[in-house]
């Protein structure tokens, strides 16, 4: 909650959350960080077994709205914005922030990858969000925000990401064609490159703990970040303050991506 008579960046907007799967999920941290600020926010899940972890924690911070969505299904997808057009008319943000790519398809040679498996990676992580752009931008106010999670695997060869990596490149190359192609209405499309954080996805990159250790050393701040972190420059990148920031990869990896360091070191 707000505290004292204070405004929060947020206040009065209304936004969408996408991806949340536990307390662990980078999505957990925007959420935290948009209900801080004072923005109402609306939530997806995907299956049963989801929405048993998904809606207490979109309880606690008052969501409004929590509805299945599976985002490699159109029909409801056209279902889900659907309800948060009746149920709110028109939005301020949308955060994207989903990823899947099949575990042996991360832990195989990249130069083995199946058809299917690079499919199904570039379906759910990156055109997935061109099909929330698509029906997002529909209902939202000019002057939005869209915001979606990458990583440096995008540009860097890192170890255990392979295909993951060549979808958030699609991804981060979709953010700026996204940003050119709604900006005319003011609408704002950005990415957050995130550092490694230890979250469910995370689980299946191959040799995790020693990304981050060597995440943390080659780092400027000699450390990794929270998912707090992550979630404050979301809530920042969702607000009118970044009124003039579109079309942007923004790194939140304690300054690991200037370094000389390499993650595969």
């Amino acid at each position: 909650m707000l505290k004292g008579d204070s405004m929060g960046i947020l206040e009065g907007k209304k936004g969408l959350v996408l991806g949340l799967a536990n307390n662990k999920s980078i999505a957990w941290g925007v959420a935290q960080a948009c209900h801080r600020e004072g923005a109402e926010l609306g939530f997806n899940y995907l299956g049963e077994q989801l929405e048993k972890r998904v809606r207490p924690l979109a309880e606690q911070v008052n969501a409004t709205l929590i509805e299945s969505m599976d985002v490699g299904n159109d029909a409801e997808m056209d279902a889900f914005f659907a309800k948060v057009e009746e149920k709110w008319g028109k939005i301020d943000f949308l955060v994207h922030s989903i990823a899947f790519a099949n575990k042996d398809a991360l832990r195989n040679p990249f130069s083995q990858a199946s058809r299917a498996d690079f499919q199904l990676a570039m379906d759910i992580s990156a055109y997935s969000f061109i099909a929330c752009a698509q029906r997002a931008a529909k209902i939202m106010n000019d002057g939005g925000s869209m915001v979606t999670m990458t990583y440096l695997g995008a540009e860097r060869a890192v170890p255990g990401y392979g295909m993951m990596g060549v979808a958030k490149a699609a991804l981060e190359a979709s953010t700026r064609y996204l940003a050119q192609d709604l900006g005319q209405r003011g609408i704002r499309v950005n990415a957050v490159s995130a550092g490694p954080i230890r979250t469910l996805a995370a689980s299946a990159v191959g040799d995790f703990k020693a990304l981050m250790a060597k995440s943390a050393r080659g780092s400027m701040l000699g450390r990794n970040v929270t998912q707090d972190e992550v979630g404050n420059t979301t809530a920042y990148l969702a607000s009118d303050l970044s009124s003039g920031v579109s079309g942007e990869v923004h790194y939140v990896d304690a300054g690991f991506h200037v370094g000389a360091g390499d993650p595969g070191e």
